[in-house]
């Protein structure tokens, strides 16, 4: 059924379960499988005067880092995949790399939002639905973490 599959991770507890979900399925499905790790990164939400060669060099080992996270964990469920990092918006790369990748289903992992998030957030009508044509596994958080 599914031939491609992108799974999208951001080393958030969703991130984890959509990872190991999405790992499930690739087993099952026998899917060549793709990891994109997505950074917000720190250099974005710093003042100019704030971005020293220090904080380049923890953001840059921390978006690393996840990525190596990652892979590990599908190598730990006998997925092989291939993966990137990109550093920014979720909304922009995912469509992309999907779209490049050939992917027939996207796993991604949800965290509620409140009602304050909501309100500082962008537009609700820009989702990721409305910018990819195929399906989407959505992976969210139990009450009780794991």
């Amino acid at each position: 059924m599914y031939k491609k599959i992108l799974l999208c991770y951001d080393a958030s507890i969703e991130g984890r379960r959509a990872l190991r979900q999405g790992a499930e399925v690739a087993m099952a499905m026998h899917a060549q499988t793709y990891l994109l790790a997505i950074c917000r990164s720190l250099l974005t939400t710093s003042i100019p005067e704030g971005v020293t060669p220090g904080l380049m060099a923890c953001d840059e080992n921390s978006a690393k880092a996840l990525l190596s996270e990652g892979v590990q964990l599908l190598r730990d469920r006998g997925v092989a995949a291939e993966g990137s990092l990109v550093y920014g918006d979720a909304l922009i790369h995912i469509p992309q790399v999907a779209q490049r990748f050939g992917a027939d289903l996207i796993v991604v992992g949800h965290r509620p939002r409140g009602p304050l998030a909501r309100w500082w957030s962008e537009s609700e009508e820009v989702t990721l639905l409305s910018k990819i044509s195929c399906s989407i596994l959505v992976a969210t958080a139990p009450a009780s973490h794991e």
